[in-house]
C-alpha cells in the first residue's frame, strides 16, 4: 500500500529535466512569485531580511539582487524555545522536528509541515528515478534514525513508490547484514563511508556483499558517491550500481546523479541554484570552482532563500541530452571552510579522498589540517595493512606536487561512523 500520494509522475520529472533554460526559468519564477506571497508577510524572518521588497523577482537578475541567507543569519535569529527563526506558521502546524548535523558548528534545528514533508518525498522521486526504484525492490535504510534528517525522508519516498522499507536503526552493522540477507533487500541507503564499512564487516565475518541481492547503493552526507574512486570500491564490493544523492536539512532534497556518473545534477524544478566564482564573487562560468546559493522553491513553512550552502562545486550548463539540469562535475567537491592552500595549491577533502581510496590496503585514514606561521599544514593517518606509509606520501607527492605527512597507525584504530565521516580534522584554529 502507498502511504502517501506522490504529486508528481515520472513522466512529469522528465519534462522538467528537458525544459529548454528560457522555459525551466519562467517555470521557477512563477513558483518563486507562490513562496513569495505565501511567505511574506507571515514569515517575520524574511518580512525583515527583505523589507522594501514588496514584489518578487520577475527575473534571475532580479533575484540576485536579494541578500543572501546563511546559517549563522538563521541560528542567530534562532528564537528562545530553540525555534528556528525562518518559520512561516504557528509552531503547532509543524508536524517534523529535525536538527542539522553539527559537523560543521553547532546544530540546528529545523521543521516541516505536512505540506513540506511532502514536497520532500515528491523531490526525493528525482533520487530513486536515478535509481531506478520501483515496487519490486526492498530498501534497507541503515542509519540511526536520530533527530538528523539523513534518510528519513528516503524512507517515506520509497514508501511512496510502494517498494518495501527495511529500517536498519538501532541494529549493529552485523545485525543489519543478516536483516539484508534474510529480507532480500535489493537497494541500500547510507553515507559511503559506511558502505565500505559494511562490507569490511561482511569480509570478517564470511559474508560476501557481491552475493547478496542488493543491486543499489543510494549514497548520501559525504561526496563520495561522485569520488570515482570511493564509487568504485562500493561497487566493487557490493556488486552494485552507487547512486549518489546530496541535500540538507536546512534546504531539502536538491541533487542526484548524474546518469553517465559525471557528478550530481541540480533539481532546477525545485530550486534556483546560483553559482558564484570563488576567485571573483561574480556569476560563475561553465567549469569554474564556485560556491552553491540555493533558493527552496516548493518548502513553505520552512523556506530559504538565496542561502549560501557552503558547498564547493564545478557548474556546468551542457544541452546535450535529455537532461538539461545544471550539472555539477565531480559533485559536491569540498566545503568552503575545509578548502585548504597549502603552499599555494588549493586542496579539498574529497581530492585526498580520491588518491587515498586508490590504495585497496588502506582499510581507513585520517587527514589533520594545522597552521603554522599563517600556512596550512597537512598530515594523514592510514591504517594500512602492508604498513607502507612512503608509498603513499609518494602518490600524494606525484598528484598533489605537495610532500605530505604520512604515517600508519594500528588497524582499528581510528574512528568509524554510520553517519557522515570524519576522516578530515581541521586544527588550523587551535
Amino acid at each position: 500500500m502507498i502511504s502517501r500520494m506522490m504529486r508528481t509522475s515520472a513522466e512529469q520529472r522528465r519534462r522538467f529535466e528537458g525544459l529548454e533554460r528560457a522555459a525551466l526559468e519562467r517555470h521557477q519564477m512563477e513558483r518563486l512569485a507562490q513562496l513569495w506571497d505565501t511567505v511574506l508577510p507571515a514569515n517575520r524572518f524574511y518580512a525583515e531580511k527583505l523589507a522594501g521588497r514588496s514584489a518578487p523577482p520577475a527575473s534571475l537578475d532580479e533575484l540576485a539582487e536579494l541578500p543572501f541567507t546563511s546559517k549563522e543569519d538563521l541560528l542567530l535569529g534562532e528564537t528562545e524555545n530553540h525555534l528556528p527563526a525562518n518559520l512561516t506558521y504557528p509552531p503547532d502546524k509543524y508536524v517534523h522536528f529535525h536538527q542539522t548535523s553539527g559537523t560543521h558548528g553547532r546544530a540546528m534545528p529545523v521543521l516541516d509541515t505536512a505540506d513540506d514533508w511532502q514536497w520532500w518525498i515528491d523531490t526525493w522521486q528525482y533520487v530513486l528515478d536515478a535509481a531506478n526504484i520501483t515496487e519490486a525492490d526492498r530498501a534497507m535504510m541503515a542509519f540511526s534514525f536520530g533527530p538528523f534528517i539523513g534518510f528519513w525522508t528516503a524512507h517515506d519516498a520509497v514508501a511512496a513508490r510502494g517498494a518495501m522499507v527495511v529500517p536498519g536503526g538501532g541494529s549493529t552493522t552485523l545485525a543489519r547484514l543478516g536483516l539484508i540477507q534474510r529480507t532480500h533487500v535489493t537497494s541500500l541507503f547510507c553515507t559511503p563511508t559506511y558502505a565500505l564499512y559494511m562490507a569490511r564487516v561482511a569480509a570478517e565475518n564470511a559474508i560476501r556483499p557481491a552475493a547478496l541481492d542488493v543491486r543499489t547503493v543510494v549514497v548520501a552526507g559525504e561526496p563520495g558517491g561522485s569520488v570515482e574512486a570511493v564509487r568504485k570500491r562500493i561497487e566493487d564490493a557490493w556488486g552494485a550500481r552507487v547512486v549518489d544523492h546530496s541535500g540538507a536539512s536546512e534546504v531539502g532534497p536538491w541533487g542526484y546523479a548524474d546518469s553517465a556518473g559525471r557528478g550530481l545534477r541540480v533539481i532546477e524544478s525545485e530550486f534556483i541554484a546560483e553559482f558564484l566564482s570563488v576567485e571573483t564573487g561574480k556569476p560563475a562560468t561553465d567549469g569554474e570552482l564556485a560556491h552553491l546559493v540555493l533558493t527552496t522553491l516548493g518548502r513553505c513553512g520552512c523556506p530559504v532563500i538565496r542561502y549560501r550552502t557552503g558547498d564547493l562545486v564545478r557548474p556546468s550548463w551542457q544541452t546535450d541530452g535529455p537532461n538539461r539540469f545544471v550539472l555539477l562535475e565531480g559533485g559536491v567537491l569540498g566545503r568552503a571552510d575545509d578548502m585548504l592552500i597549502v603552499r599555494g595549491v588549493n586542496i579539498f577533502p574529497s581530492a585526498l579522498d580520491q588518491i587515498l581510496h586508490g590504495f585497496p590496503e588502506v582499510v581507513e585514514y585520517r587527514i589533520t589540517a594545522t597552521r603554522k606561521n599563517e600556512l596550512d599544514q597537512l598530515s594523514v593517518e592510514v591504517e594500512d595493512r602492508l604498513d607502507q606509509p612512503e608509498r603513499i606520501a609518494s602518490e600524494l607527492l606525484l598528484r598533489l606536487g605537495l610532500k605530505v605527512e604520512v604515517n600508519s597507525v594500528p588497524l582499528g584504530s581510528l574512528p568509524r561512523s554510520e553517519g557522515k565521516g570524519r576522516r578530515f580534522v581541521d586544527r588550523r584554529d587551535d
